[in-house]
C-alpha cells in the first residue's frame, strides 16, 4: 500500500497539491476536513480524544483506509505517523513568505495588511496544535524524503516530482495494507486508547460516489488529462424556500474547479428536458451573484468529445 503524506507551510496550497497528486496517481484524497469527519464518526467527536491520543487515532484511522485503498494525505502532523505504515513518501511544501502572503491575498480577497494577520494566525495555531498533539510543530527536513519549494516550481512540476519519487521508490507496486499489519498496528492503538478511554466504533470507510450520467466520467477523465482538479457534486445550494423559510429546493452543480473557482453543470439530455435547469441556474445566480458557474448544454459536451476523438455513444450512455 501507499501513503503519501504531503505537509506545508500555511499559503502553500498544499490541499490543491495533495489534490492534483491524488488525481495524477489514483489515491483517495484524504483532507484535513475529510480527517475531521472520520475522527467524528470513528470516535464521536474529535473534541473527545485528548491531544497526545491524536496521533494514535489518526494512526488507527489510516489504517482501516490502507486495507481498502492507496492514499494521498494532507493533514497537519500526519506526515509524523505514516512512517510506520510498508510505503510510505514524506513531502514537505515551503515558500518564502512574500509568495505565501500573495497566495492568501488571491484566496482570501484581502489586502497586504489583513493577509499578512491571517498568515501569523494561522502558522500560530498550526505550531500549538503540532506541538500539542504530537510534541513538535515540525520535522528535521532529513526526516522527508521530498521538499519542493512552492515559489520556484508549478504545481504540476511538484507532482511531477511527487509521481517520480513515488514510482523510483516503488510505492505504487506495493498491494494495499496486509491484514496481519493492520491487526498490529490496530492492536497497539487499542491499547493506548485504553489509556484515554476512547472506542473506536470501527466504521471508517471512504464512500466513493458514483457518476449520475456516462458524460460526467467522461467529463472528469478529459479534466484528468488536462490535469486540472476538480471535486464532484461537492455542493448542493438552497434555491427556493417554504413560507417558514425552510429550504425546499436545491441545485447541485456537477463539478466544481477549486483552481479556477468555477462550478460547472454538464446538461447533454435533450433541450426538451433543459428548461428547468435552465431556471435553477438562472436562480442560482441572482441569489448567489458571487458564485460561478459554467452550463456545457449538448453541443459544447459534443463539441469536446468529437474534438478527443472519443465515441458519440457517451452521451446515450
Amino acid at each position: 500500500m501507499a501513503v503519501i503524506a504531503i505537509a506545508g507551510q500555511p499559503g502553500c496550497r498544499v490541499d490543491q497539491l495533495a489534490r492534483l497528486t491524488a488525481q495524477r496517481l489514483q489515491l483517495e484524497l484524504i483532507t484535513e476536513a475529510k480527517l475531521r469527519q472520520l475522527l467524528n464518526d470513528e470516535f464521536g467527536s474529535e473534541a473527545a480524544i485528548p491531544a497526545k491520543a491524536l496521533p494514535h487515532a489518526l494512526t488507527y484511522l489510516l489504517a482501516q483506509l490502507a486495507r481498502r485503498h492507496h492514499l494521498c494525505v494532507a493533514s497537519p502532523g500526519v506526515e509524523q505517523i505514516v512512517p510506520r505504515f510498508p510505503a510510505s513518501l514524506r513531502v514537505c511544501v515551503v515558500a518564502a513568505e512574500r509568495f505565501r502572503l500573495g497566495n492568501l491575498m488571491l484566496d482570501d480577497h484581502l489586502e497586504r495588511e489583513a493577509a499578512r494577520a491571517l498568515l501569523a494566525q494561522l502558522e500560530g495555531q498550526r505550531e500549538q496544535t503540532l506541538k500539542r498533539c504530537f510534541g513538535r510543530a515540525t520535522l528535521p527536513p532529513d526526516r522527508y524524503d521530498l521538499i519542493a519549494n512552492a515559489e520556484t516550481l508549478e504545481p504540476d512540476q511538484i507532482v511531477d516530482l511527487i509521481e517520480g519519487a513515488a514510482y523510483a521508490q516503488g510505492l505504487l507496486r506495493h498491494g494495499l495494507l496486509p491484514p496481519e499489519r493492520e491487526a498490529e498496528l490496530q492492536f497497539e492503538m487499542r491499547l493506548q486508547f485504553s489509556r484515554h478511554g476512547l472506542t473506536p466504533a470501527g466504521k471508517a470507510a471512504l464512500v466513493s460516489r458514483p457518476f449520475a450520467h456516462r458524460s460526467e466520467q467522461v467529463f472528469a477523465n478529459l479534466l484528468d488529462f488536462y490535469r486540472i482538479a476538480w471535486e464532484y457534486e461537492p455542493k448542493s445550494f438552497a434555491v427556493e424556500w417554504d413560507k417558514a423559510g425552510k429550504p425546499t429546493e436545491f441545485f447541485t452543480p456537477d463539478f466544481y474547479l477549486p483552481e479556477l473557482d468555477l462550478y460547472v453543470e454538464l446538461t447533454t439530455m435533450k433541450q426538451a428536458h433543459v428548461t428547468r435547469k435552465n431556471r435553477k441556474v438562472k436562480r442560482l445566480r441572482s441569489l448567489y451573484p458571487g458564485i460561478n458557474i459554467q452550463v456545457f448544454y449538448q453541443k459544447d459536451f459534443q463539441n469536446l468529445v468529437f474534438k478527443h476523438g472519443l465515441s458519440e455513444q457517451v452521451l446515450s450512455a
